[in-house]
């Protein structure tokens, strides 16, 4: 017999369809096997796949895949997978805890401008020198470079982070200093923008993503420097994926960061198996 999964496409960081970033959100009794949701992620070939399985009255157990390799963090998947909740999966309550087995617990609180705002850690950052590995991988020479989460590329303008066109096999094999997930995984930014305090992009070949069109965790990191760098707690992001784009309101309080946006469904259906 063949089983179904209820499955939803939802762009997060979406001020409405065709923006933010994709995600497919697959709610679940108990997790599938980890080949099984792997090869689903790949199937549905975006950004990321989450799975979410309840376990009490406002808590569920999360986790991310994208095409190539479970993430132990994922923003724009996390808001998308509270989207479903609230708008589709019944839930009526004001705040939603997710446990994740490298991340800890993340909450999502439902805002009265409609716009949910997502609690995550934000790690420590150190600066870096930019190497002629990295400034010949990404075609031009950042100004500054933390090392984090992942590897941050600092460039004196927006049009200079608009106009990167990185060499992707290059830079995945390239990254910052840590454990693994890190390698081959860039953002690249500038102060400033049209309407924003900062513009980025994220580039993550390492996770089998060329260039991401939002990304929450990213803005985890980013939030940071800017804090450090600007004294700016409170930022507001545009992503500038080409086509596409998010935006990202993010506030930096101690060792966590609220991550907020918005996300719409565009595609409820069903996964075969």
């Amino acid at each position: 017999m063949t089983r179904s999964l209820t499955l939803y496409q939802v762009d997060a960081f979406a001020e409405r369809a065709f923006q933010g970033n994709q995600a497919c959100i697959i709610p679940l009794e108990a997790f599938l096997p980890d080949d099984v949701m792997l090869a689903i992620a790949a199937e549905n070939n975006v950004a990321e796949t989450a799975y979410i399985v309840r376990t009490g009255d406002s808590r569920w157990n999360l986790r991310w895949f994208t095409p190539a390799v479970e993430v132990p963090l994922c923003g724009h998947a996390t808001l998308a997978a509270a989207h479903v909740l609230f708008a589709h999966e019944g839930f009526t309550g004001d705040a939603i805890a997710f446990d994740t087995v490298k991340s800890g617990c993340l909450t999502v609180q439902r805002r009265d401008d409609g716009r949910l705002a997502m609690d995550f850690p934000s790690a420590p950052v150190s600066e870096i020198e930019v190497s002629d590995e990295v400034a010949a991988a990404l075609g031009a020479r950042p100004v500054q470079a933390w090392g984090g989460i992942f590897y941050a590329a600092r460039f004196e303008t927006p049009a200079d982070v608009q106009a990167l066109a990185p060499d992707l096999k290059a830079l995945k094999l390239l990254g910052a200093p840590g454990e693994g997930w890190d390698r081959g995984n860039f953002g690249c930014f500038a102060a400033g923008g049209e309407g924003v305090d900062v513009t980025s992009r994220f580039f993550a070949p390492g996770s089998g993503i060329d260039e991401d069109p939002a990304t929450g965790s990213w803005h985890t990191m980013l939030a940071r420097i800017m804090s450090e760098r600007y004294g700016l707690d409170a930022i507001t992001c545009l992503q500038a994926y080409p086509g596409r784009g998010g935006r990202i309101d993010a506030a930096l309080r101690g060792d966590r960061v609220s991550l907020i946006g918005r996300a719409v469904t565009t595609v409820e259906g069903r996964f075969y198996l």
